[in-house]
């Protein structure tokens, strides 16, 4: 069982190029908030960005905003049973089932599945519709994404429905990812 969640700072640099992310995480308003910052480049593109993602105290994601530096912003709601709407309240009824957000270049948000699931090495493998966002583009759209829990509240698998990925995640006792193997590697506080 992950240990409750106090306030943390963690950093990450990706494995290829050039980037860094910075993660601010503590309790909110009885649940979880997670702000961050994120340099990097993708294609040879660079890109800054910031996010902020409330969950309640099951972490289920209730809102989430991201933004570049230039002004370009996405701002989502959730009812955290697999409803979306935007910030005039509009519904999104293309991400109905997706409880769980997965931002590109972060492995933060493999927290939250991974935190609200609570999955044993016993359980079934958990096929999961995230409502993915790339950065360069801000058009969230639909990806299916199973997670297996290896080693209970140590390790686990993520791999892509297609199967096109998958990587084994190590985790510490807050359930932040410690690496990512191939793209993400964690930095001493």
């Amino acid at each position: 069982m992950f240990r409750s969640l106090s306030q943390r700072t963690v950093r990450w640099r990706p494995l290829e190029g050039e980037g860094l992310e910075h993660l601010v995480i503590a309790p909110h308003d009885g649940g979880i908030r997670a702000d961050s910052v994120v340099i990097g480049e993708r294609g040879g593109i660079p890109y800054g960005v910031r996010y902020r993602i409330d969950c309640d105290a099951r972490w289920h994601v209730r809102r989430f905003w991201i933004e570049t530096m230039a002004g370009q912003r996405l701002a989502l709601l959730s009812d955290g049973k697999g409803h979306w709407r935007d910030e005039e309240g509009n519904a999104l009824p293309e991400f109905d089932g997706c409880v769980d957000i997965d931002l590109a270049a972060t492995p933060f948000t493999n927290t939250i599945p991974i935190r609200r699931l609570g999955l044993t090495p016993q359980s079934e493998t958990a096929k999961l519709t995230m409502l993915y966002v790339p950065f360069d583009r801000f058009e969230p759209f639909r990806d299916g994404q199973h997670y297996t829990c290896l080693e209970a509240d140590r390790l686990y698998r993520y791999a892509a429905e297609d199967r096109s990925f998958s990587a084994d995640l190590p985790v510490d006792e807050d359930g932040l990812v410690i690496d990512y193997p191939g793209l993400f590697e964690r930095l001493r506080a």
